[in-house]
């Protein structure tokens, strides 16, 4: 399958960037590269991109779709490998970095990967086929509290203590092994009257288990303080995000990487010696226009952050 994903705020995330001919920087989620590419035709032959992804499928579609670029390094890792794997290539600061969070639409509509529950495949989910563990091992293998706890945080479903209940019940009579199983167990867990209401019953369980599975969020919090840091002065730090959870972690560090301040309000003058790194550049999340929206209809929650990097 061809790996087919429309970039979501492609002419907002590049206008962000403000993008320098002879400017390093790095695409921390690469995907098929509609993002990077845009990003690449803007540099000269001082400019480098370096792309991450830890998707192998992302990877060859990447490959082929810079191929004609030669200032492109492409990574098979995840981003939260970045400061690592661009000082192994003698890179310690850049000009900027993108980040385009979640699952990709080539990753929702290649049934075999396990993401959708509208198609029936193997509990997949894994963004890296390196990994062994999967979706499956999550299902069958988790406690009852720890799936109510994911489903409850990740998934944000109201309806979480019930969805364990019934995954744990249904596995106790066999395995559970696929994506339609899954989804019927979960539907069968939720009210009648509420199951029409905000999209297929079953969507927020799914978000949970691939958030759980990939350390989606742990990887963001612990990372994007780092990202800050790896940029020169005047670099821009762009990301979209696809749920509220990614947003308010988006959100709240920026704004302590802004206001670093510890200190209680009523001081005359800062005495805990924490710098602001730079400023947020969008006190509001830029959103989809109406025309993205119609062109596509996976973009309606993407949401666009940036800050900008002041000298140390």
């Amino acid at each position: 399958m061809e790996f087919n994903h429309v970039s979501v705020l492609l002419n907002e995330t590049i206008e962000g960037l403000n993008i320098k001919p002879d400017g390093i920087y790095a695409d921390g989620t690469l995907g098929g590269a509609g993002h990077s590419y845009q990003i690449a035709s803007k540099l000269n032959g001082l400019g480098r991109l370096i792309g991450f992804d830890q998707d192998e499928d992302a990877i060859t579609a990447s490959t082929e779709r810079l191929k004609e670029f030669k200032n492109v390094t492409i990574v098979r890792s995840n981003y939260r490998n970045m400061k690592e794997e661009l000082n192994n290539r003698g890179i310690e600061k850049v000009d900027g970095i993108l980040l385009d969070l979640g699952v990709s639409s080539y990753q929702l509509d290649t049934v075999s990967r396990g993401f959708s529950y509208k198609e029936e495949a193997p509990l997949d989910m894994r963004m890296d086929n390196r990994n062994e563990v999967t979706a499956r091992d999550i299902v069958n293998n988790y406690s009852q509290g720890d799936l109510f706890r994911i489903i409850r945080d990740y998934g944000e479903d109201k309806f979480a203590a019930n969805i364990a209940k019934h995954i744990v019940m249904n596995r106790e009579i066999k395995p559970i092994e696929t994506t339609t199983e899954l989804a019927e167990i979960v539907k069968a867990a939720i009210p009648m009257k509420f199951r029409k209401q905000g999209g297929h019953p079953a969507k927020q369980t799914f978000q949970a288990i691939r958030i759980e599975l990939n350390s989606e969020l742990s990887v963001l919090k612990e990372s994007l303080m780092d990202m800050i840091d790896l940029l020169n002065p005047n670099g821009r730090i762009c990301i979209i995000t696809f749920h509220s959870l990614e947003d308010r972690i988006v959100k709240n560090i920026f704004k302590e990487a802004e206001d670093p301040c510890t200190c209680p309000k009523n001081f005359p003058t800062c005495v805990c010696g924490k710098k602001s790194k730079g400023k947020v550049i969008t006190r509001k999340p830029i959103l989809p226009s109406e025309e993205e929206l119609k062109l596509n209809s996976r973009s309606k929650s993407a949401k666009l952050r940036i800050f900008e990097k002041i000298a140390d």
